[in-house]
């Protein structure tokens, strides 16, 4: 997907971290139009870094400093805990001139405004699907009447799969735990699928397989049915039937209610995160 907006793409944009998403959101950048050239990251260790130069072409820096001096957009893309010694030192070049991206999680806007001088901040969270274009990405601007930014945002993460803007922190978090954390919930559920086809004689790359391609073809089915999720459901299930009786275990074990304390724990997880880091 071609990004589209001609002033991102004479703007310098700079990451601060060069890991996983760092990556992905470079390799998309350039995909999309951005030049390499207009491209600039750090790293503390400088493997990871180097091997990104070499791969993509772009701009090493000595510094997160010179970084922040030289670019428009910079995008935080360090641990959490690692976040205040990120900022902290360049704090005050991050001015109203400046964009900051953060996809820090639990490292909350009034953190951000915080460590910085008057920069116009957003909060992002993709999740791992992002790593193939596949990934839901939620935002959160400080500024609500700051269209400008929130075409940025959506420019730059367009690439990596479906944008949504989020109205405030609480939304942000239910985005980032169904959507983020629910990636690895669902990641539970197929090992337990895959597990028990294996009990059944199949051998693992079999069991692999069929798991995948179930989850695979319910997503697509939903995806591209008129009908909601419970009437392709119903569809699936005839009373008396195979599929009743397996629902009807389910239910009776209460698994939505497992699932919805999931959500609940990664949530109070999530809000423990944003009390440690001061």
């Amino acid at each position: 997907m071609n990004v589209t907006n001609p002033l991102l793409k004479a703007q310098k944009i700079g990451f601060l971290g060069a890991g996983n998403m760092a990556q992905a959101m470079i390799r998309g950048l350039i995909e999309g139009g951005i030049p390499a050239r207009h491209i600039f990251a750090t790293n503390r260790s400088p493997g990871k870094l180097q091997k990104l130069v070499e791969q993509y072409q772009i701009n090493a820096m000595e510094s997160n400093g010179e970084l922040v001096d030289h670019c428009d957009i910079v995008i935080l893309a360090v641990k959490p805990q690692d976040f205040i010694t990120a900022l902290e030192p360049i704090g005050r070049s991050l001015d109203e001139s400046k964009v900051l991206i953060s996809v820090a999680a639990g490292v909350r806007m009034e953190q951000l405004e915080r460590f910085t001088h008057g920069a116009r901040l957003a909060r992002v969270m993709p999740n791992t699907p992002s790593l193939i274009g596949r990934g839901v990405i939620g935002y959160l601007v400080n500024d609500d009447a700051d269209q400008a930014l929130s075409d940025t945002v959506e420019d730059l993460f367009l690439p990596l799969g479906r944008v949504i803007q989020v109205g405030d922190e609480d939304q942000f978090e239910a985005l980032m735990v169904s959507c983020s954390s629910g990636t690895g919930f669902v990641f539970e559920m197929m090992m337990y699928w895959q597990d028990w086809i294996e009990e059944h004689g199949f051998s693992p790359e079999e069991a692999r397989l069929m798991t995948i391609e179930t989850f695979v073809g319910a997503s697509l089915l939903a995806a591209q049915a008129r009908e909601g999720v419970e009437d392709l459901q119903n569809k699936v299930t005839s009373k008396k039937g195979v599929t009743a009786a397996g629902l009807q275990s389910m239910r009776e074990l209460e698994i939505e209610r497992a699932l919805r304390i999931s959500f609940e724990k990664a949530a109070m997880r999530n809000k423990e995160m944003a009390k440690e880091i001061k």
